[in-house]
């Protein structure tokens, strides 16, 4: 069901594309290998930074995440995060990456990694983000009053609070080139 809803919803976000058919199981690796050092790195950093105190560690995502992306990211992939509750607008997702966001909001015993041929030359990945118990001293239900007033003055439209540890965040992707 999850494979034939996305593919549905790929047809309309992305109807010039090439619908071959790829090697799930190949980029799947492929794309999971892409994000590890991303991901490992960016909670090593969230962790340093929390140690300063919270109101400290927004810099961590705000400034040391895309840094640590594009230092992931290579010639031949590149790698980010998304969510359909944002809190920096500059991590907003692509098209091709909504309807898994949708997929995995709507159905949650149906978040298992994807991909997905993006056009002849790339395939995305997409692997789903949970939220762990350290991210919700910032994206929780109950914020300390500074790191309210912090997130509120750099970010005035964040969507990004009110979770639970456990609870979907949104996704790691990786464009991957077909060579």
């Amino acid at each position: 069901m999850l494979r034939f809803t996305i593919l549905l919803s790929l047809i309309f976000v992305l109807p010039a594309c090439e619908r071959s058919k790829i090697d799930e199981a190949k980029w799947k690796s492929a794309g999971a290998e892409a994000v590890e050092p991303f991901k490992k790195n960016l909670k090593q950093a969230l962790v340093e930074g929390l140690a300063e105190g919270p109101v400290k560690a927004i810099a961590v995502c705000q400034v040391k995440a895309p840094e640590l992306a594009e230092k992931a990211s290579s010639v031949s992939f590149k790698v980010g995060r998304t969510s359909d509750k944002l809190r920096n607008p500059d991590n907003a997702p692509k098209s091709w990456m909504k309807p898994f966001l949708d997929q995995y909001v709507n159905h949650p015993d149906e978040r298992e990694p994807a991909v997905v041929l993006i056009d002849q030359n790339t395939v995305g990945y997409v692997e789903p983000i949970f939220l762990q118990p350290l991210c919700v001293t910032c994206h929780g239900e109950s914020l300390a009053p500074d790191l309210k007033a912090k997130l509120s003055e750099l970010y005035p439209n964040d969507q990004a609070t009110g979770y639970q540890a456990g609870d979907f965040r949104g996704i790691f992707w990786a464009e991957l080139a077909r060579n």
